[in-house]
């Protein structure tokens, strides 16, 4: 068993993740954690380092690969960890948790990915807005059942512009300030410094695929066949997995109208700029000044290839 190097201190419970369901991980030493705030390109990087772990380009279900605890709706946690403890091949979890409400372990790898909120925001109201019935249900019957809340989830707005100036106050907590974009973002740039955390941003992703999957393989410690290389980066390619997508996620059949296409929605940035306020646009700017360094704001927005690395040189 890895040496536990610092225990969580926070505790999230929004409306759908729950930190506690993480209290009986059982790590391995080169396990890795994809953590990102919703919507920052998760699936997107699981799909990159399922394929360097298995160097194949070959589309399975990643979200059968890679367990995602602090998920509510996926039911009882002990099934999600079991599927954990079967799994025989070096494992890759998801979480949308801070940094600093999970356990941290020696010799466990984090792949942080962000996005500018806007861009995160926008891309949020889709996927909340366009949960099937049983979906809803399910988040009303966690919601209800839980002290903490006690009601039903909260209706999504249908206009994306209220949406976003809702979502501007708390970073879209769902019920916990812990979940929301200020939080979560804080909480790994804060270890930026740190070997076992890697800092990935969407932007660099679309601008530059492979050199932003070298790095990951760099990080993991993966070396891939040239030959194969090429196939890996063409399957991480937006259009390439929108047209696997049920292949992909199967399960976003049953949680999204649409299924995977409404999931893997459009892969663009900037929807925002054409979608809200002015007014709501000042408020974002304060809430970025008020809750983030100036570096990191930079970073945020506009992604390492334009704001430098965030993360300093090994001493």
């Amino acid at each position: 068993m890895p040496k536990l190097l610092k225990a969580p201190t926070r505790t999230v419970r929004s409306r759908v993740f729950d930190s506690a369901r993480w209290d009986g991980y059982r790590p391995r030493n080169d396990d890795i954690i994809i953590a990102t705030y919703s919507k920052c390109g998760t699936t997107w990087m699981q799909r990159i380092v399922g394929m360097l772990l298995f160097q194949s380009a070959a589309p399975t279900s990643i979200w059968d690969l890679s367990p995602w605890p602090d998920m509510r709706l996926f039911g009882p946690i002990e099934a999600e960890l079991a599927k954990a403890e079967a799994q025989s091949h070096r494992r890759f979890f998801k979480t949308h948790l801070p940094l600093d409400a999970l356990p941290i372990y020696e010799g466990v790898k984090v792949i942080h990915v962000a996005r500018d909120g806007r861009d995160a925001a926008m891309s949020l109201h889709n996927h909340l807005a366009n949960f099937t019935p049983k979906t809803l249900n399910d988040l009303n019957a966690i919601s209800r059942a839980d002290p903490k809340f006690g009601n039903d989830y909260p209706p999504t707005p249908k206009d994306p512009a209220q949406f976003f100036s809702d979502w501007i106050d708390d970073g879209g907590a769902q019920g916990d300030i812990g979940a929301g974009f200020y939080c979560v973002e804080n909480s790994y740039w804060s270890q930026r410094a740190n070997p076992d955390v890697l800092l990935v941003h969407y932007n660099d992703m679309k601008a530059d695929r492979a050199g932003e999957m070298r790095r990951v393989a760099a990080f993991l410690g993966i070396e891939t066949p040239a030959p194969l290389w090429k196939d890996l980066v063409a399957a991480a390619g937006f259009e390439a997995m929108k047209e696997q997508g049920a292949e992909l996620i199967p399960a976003a059949a049953q949680l999204w109208v649409e299924g995977a296409s409404r999931f893997m929605n459009k892969g663009t940035n900037g929807r925002w700029q054409s979608v809200v306020s002015a007014d709501d646009l000042r408020r974002y700017d304060a809430q970025i000044e008020r809750h983030f360094a100036p570096e990191l704001a930079r970073w945020l927005e506009h992604g390492r290839l334009v704001a430098g690395d965030p993360q300093p040189p090994p001493r």
